[in-house]
């Protein structure tokens, strides 16, 4: 794509520790797109986002969001620029009630469309719960309340992380289903995902890591299967047909 992105990711460099979680790694995100971020458990997918959302710091490297350097700034200050984060396991406030949340998650918001109203028009079912407390609810509908308390923020970038985590494929489906009403009001997506199939399904762009590092990048339409798959488990080692000059994992001959 051509133009401005609005998220560039340069070098990124991460540790935990004396352990480097990602190693620079670089991508840009356009606007409409849904970037997903794909690799096997421990590849560094969550760290990366949480990184992109100003909850880990890097050891180098740099963040731009829409061609402005954002990597100094606080995670609030980021929600203010637009880059919000619905968090792998929901991390929601559970002794509050569901309206209770979506409240907290206005805090740091753009101006814009997204209202707790629109988010009740969005999940028909959350006005007659609204005092529920969100520890009663369904791992569901607690996914439910992290992506409204998120939109309710008005972003531009909806950072979204294993989304399908701990959940029956029928309401994995029914969130994902949700996503191109979403993303119809202007908002593009990165999201983490472990779930190879339903990344595919989708994104418009995926990206694998393998230990911190990139393995694949490309569109779905242009990666094979036996690409995924050798860039997810680094089963061997050749240049990338997609991207000459770099590092990619393919299927051993």
């Amino acid at each position: 794509m051509t133009g401005t992105p609005l998220l560039e990711v340069r070098d990124l460099t991460v540790h935990h520790g004396q352990l480097r979680a990602i190693d620079q790694v670089s991508f840009q995100v356009f606007p409409g797109e849904v970037y997903a971020m794909i690799g096997a458990n421990g590849a560094g997918k969550s760290t990366l986002l949480r990184t992109i959302a100003g909850l880990h710091r890097q050891t180098d490297g740099g963040i731009l969001l829409d061609g402005k350097d954002i990597t100094g700034l606080r995670a609030e200050r980021r929600a203010v620029q637009g880059l919000v984060m619905v968090p792998e396991g929901r991390r929601l406030f559970p002794s509050l009630t569901l309206e209770e949340n979506l409240q907290i998650g206005a805090t740091y918001a753009r101006k814009g469309d997204w209202t707790i109203a629109r988010v009740y028009e969005l999940f028909p079912w959350m006005p007659d719960r609204r005092n529920q407390r969100t520890e009663q609810m369904s791992g569901g509908e607690q996914q439910s309340v992290a992506i409204g308390r998120a939109l309710v923020a008005n972003p531009r970038v909806l950072l979204l992380d294993e989304l399908s985590l701990g959940l029956a494929p029928v309401i994995v489906q029914r969130i994902y289903g949700m996503l191109p009403q979403i993303l119809s009001t202007g908002i593009t997506a990165l999201i983490v995902e472990q779930d190879v199939s339903q990344a595919l399904r989708v994104a418009t762009h995926i990206h694998c890591l393998l230990e911190g590092r990139t393995t694949l990048q490309g569109t779905p339409a242009d990666v094979t299967a036996a690409q995924v798959e050798a860039a997810y488990f680094g089963l061997a080692k050749q240049e990338s047909p997609l991207w000459p000059g770099s590092t990619t994992l393919s299927l051993a001959s």
